[in-house]
């Protein structure tokens, strides 16, 4: 697989005449909504064959409102699938999710479906209080182990994905403590258990983000453990990139001390964001597709950049009411800069946040990167 990045006076034609493929090819593996608009500065892959000699493990996070189309084309190169999220309440109990097709589809493409439970509470966010009550009181950690042990039977799950955030740093030590048991609990059960943990660049990274997310203890009681390494770029900061791979770095660089780099899954993000220009504190972005990015800039005839720091493509616009745009999205070149993270370190692989979007031309320079690891 090759990456073209699209000059002044390229056409699609040019480009597939090039070298040697069909303009309808690369429309489709680029999901060009127009094959008559290019930007320049864009990345355009180009299939050439190549097979990928080595192979990682892929985990993906789905919304249950996935399309069935969407699904399909994913579970071929998904390990694991991660159906969000199972809410877990402060006694204990948890609300399930519409899984159950995700699930059956999942295991019929040889993908290992994960029960995911979260600490989301009734509005939406993250509660403090509702993990705080599983890490000390006793009888609902004992009902949460109970329900999660018939919720895995009755669905037929592979194992849980634990993605609890927004931790007060004084249950750090309930939280180890949680782990510990829900490992020894699933293990004797023949389940496996991953967690979803914060990105961390030193121990006394403080504050409800950080500290009760012990790398340490993760490492000893997970099968695996996703580092959440996005939203550097996320709806309420300055425009910049989501995942810069500098800064990712310096996590993998912590990460690597604490728990074994074969037991790591590097956390991808598979969006993009559109901010308003001049930024205000407090003012939102707006999501977008990699996919819709790319074409939003052919549309208005914006010029992709590349920051070379951060391993991100972004560009800026004008909308027809006259406001000042910055879109930082994923692409083909950011895609293979953070794969190579992957290899460099010898991680386990990586975790998709989320697979509900459509990414044919990321996908593409992961299969030829890559193998997908099948456990199942």
């Amino acid at each position: 697989m090759r990456i073209y990045i699209v000059k002044r006076g390229d056409s699609l034609y040019s480009i597939a005449r090039a070298n040697g493929v069909t303009v309808r090819e690369l429309a489709e593996l680029n999901e060009l909504k127009d094959p008559a608009r290019l930007s320049v500065g864009q990345a355009i892959v180009i299939p050439d064959g190549s097979r990928p000699a080595s192979e990682i493990e892929v985990n993906g996070y789905a919304y249950p409102n996935i399309s069935v189309q969407q699904l399909d084309a994913v579970l071929p190169q998904l390990t694991y699938l991660c159906p969000f999220s199972w809410h877990i309440d402060e006694t204990g109990g948890i609300t399930p999710i519409e899984d159950e097709k995700m699930i059956s589809a999942a295991w019929e493409q040889s993908c290992a479906p994960l029960l995911t439970l979260t600490n989301l509470g009734a509005n939406g966010g993250f509660s403090s209080d509702i993990a705080h009550s599983i890490f000390t009181d006793t009888a609902a950690q004992d009902t949460l182990v109970q329900n999660t042990l018939y919720a895995l039977r009755s669905r037929g799950c592979y194992g849980v994905n634990l993605n609890i955030e927004y931790v007060q740093p004084y249950d750090r030590e309930g939280y180890n403590a949680f782990l510990k048991r829900m490992s020894e609990t699933l293990h004797a059960n023949g389940y496996m258990l991953s967690s979803a943990i914060a990105p961390k660049t030193s121990d006394d990274q403080y504050g409800v983000l950080y500290t009760a997310h012990d790398y340490a203890v993760h490492g000893q009681y997970c099968d695996r453990v996703v580092i959440m390494t996005y939203e550097w770029g996320y709806t309420y900061s300055a425009p910049r990139a989501i995942s810069p791979v500098n800064e990712m770095r310096k996590v993998i660089d912590y990460a690597v001390t604490k728990m074994p780099p074969s037991k790591i899954l590097l956390g991808f993000s598979n969006y993009g964001y559109d901010w308003k220009l001049p930024w205000k504190q407090g003012q939102a972005a707006h999501v977008i597709s990699n996919a819709a990015a790319a074409d939003l800039a052919a549309s208005v005839y914006a010029q992709i950049k590349f920051d070379e720091t951060a391993q991100a493509p972004f560009f800026n616009y004008t909308d027809p009411a006259g406001a000042r745009h910055e879109v930082w999205f994923e692409d083909a070149r950011s895609v293979r800069a953070r794969l190579a993270l992957v290899r460099e370190y010898g991680l386990a692989g990586i975790s998709i946040w989320t697979v509900n979007m459509r990414n044919r031309a990321g996908f593409a320079v992961l299969e030829s990167e890559f193998s997908t690891e099948k456990i199942v």
